[in-house]
């Protein structure tokens, strides 16, 4: 494998993409979508970095090419759902003259931003996944998506007029929200992996207290949990939620009560000397995070065991 480039070209519109990859010009500078029959990716970027000012969701499979994002590459063999927000690290690899499936829809944030969606994107939290995260398809999720993207084709092809915008926001609010609903799904029919990851989740945060590394590094953070177990940290919040109704974060502080009440109960540790324990900076932060998860302070917690 060549070295990738490690300084990434920055796409500021959807036309400097086109053309960048050859492409025809897209029929509307704000939004696109893209057959990616049409892409064949050659020689010389092959191996290239893109910083893209617009959202990309694609649907991409491949007989003999990759092409990933952020630190990672997702072989396309099998196909993928695949997104990506503005300024987000996007990258190629592939043999010469790959060819790829499917189709790649790019929007500028302008396009959405007098809208309901330009506020409500940001709770999308598959547009920070990984590439290893991508979201597989079944028959019928897949005819729907692919419907919904050929709609936008239809509408870009239309003559524009002053409901344009709206119809084409309107068909890509649908997607997402359909791409959140099987995003779901794929959470339950993957409740081995899933489960799996729960159980490296809680072991990697007993062996973070127990070995007294809050002492060191402090609390425990989502991001140094995440990459523990090798996924993001979106993504880990979303699959914890699914299982066990609490996000990331949530799960943390769980922990740091459960443990603080062991504390409570079989030492004779001030509340102060529990809280530093277990990594807190002030004593109050941990009194108040215990009264807020148990509706007691921890003096008032462990008096009520007496």
């Amino acid at each position: 494998m060549e070295k990738k480039n490690n300084n990434p070209e920055k796409i500021s519109s959807i036309s400097q993409f086109h053309d960048l990859l050859r492409l025809p010009k897209p029929l509307h500078p704000m939004v696109s979508l893209v057959d990616n029959t049409q892409l064949v990716i050659n020689g010389d970027l092959a191996n290239h970095a893109f910083l893209l000012d617009f959202y990309k969701v694609s649907y991409k499979f491949s007989t003999n090419g990759k092409m990933g994002y952020g630190q990672g590459y997702y072989d396309f063999n099998e196909g993928g759902l695949l997104f990506a927000s503005p300024n987000q690290l996007i990258f190629t690899e592939n043999e010469e003259g790959a060819e790829y499936g499917g189709y790649t829809l790019l929007f500028h944030p302008d396009f959405i931003r007098n809208s309901p969606l330009g506020k409500s994107i940001k709770k999308y939290g598959f547009f920070s996944y990984d590439t290893n995260e991508a979201l597989h398809l079944s028959d019928n999720e897949k005819t729907i998506i692919i419907g919904l993207l050929k709609s936008i084709d239809n509408e870009l092809n239309t003559a524009i007029d002053e409901m344009s915008q709206d119809v084409i926001v309107s068909y890509i609010d649908v997607l997402l929200n359909y791409s959140n609903r099987f995003y779901k799904r794929q959470f339950i029919t993957r409740k081995t992996i899933s489960h799996d990851l729960l159980l490296k989740v809680e072991e990697t945060l007993d062996n973070y207290i127990s070995n007294a590394e809050t002492l060191k590094k402090g609390l425990p953070t989502v991001e140094f949990l995440a990459s523990q177990i090798n996924v993001s940290s979106h993504y880990l919040s979303d699959m914890l939620r699914n299982l066990t109704g609490l996000n990331a974060q949530q799960h943390i502080h769980s922990k740091l009560i459960e443990k603080s009440k062991d504390f409570l109960i079989t030492t004779n540790l001030s509340v102060a000397e529990i809280a530093y324990q277990l990594g807190f900076e002030y004593p109050q932060s941990f009194s108040k995070l215990f009264k807020k998860k148990t509706s007691l302070t921890p003096l008032e917690f462990k008096n009520s065991l007496n």
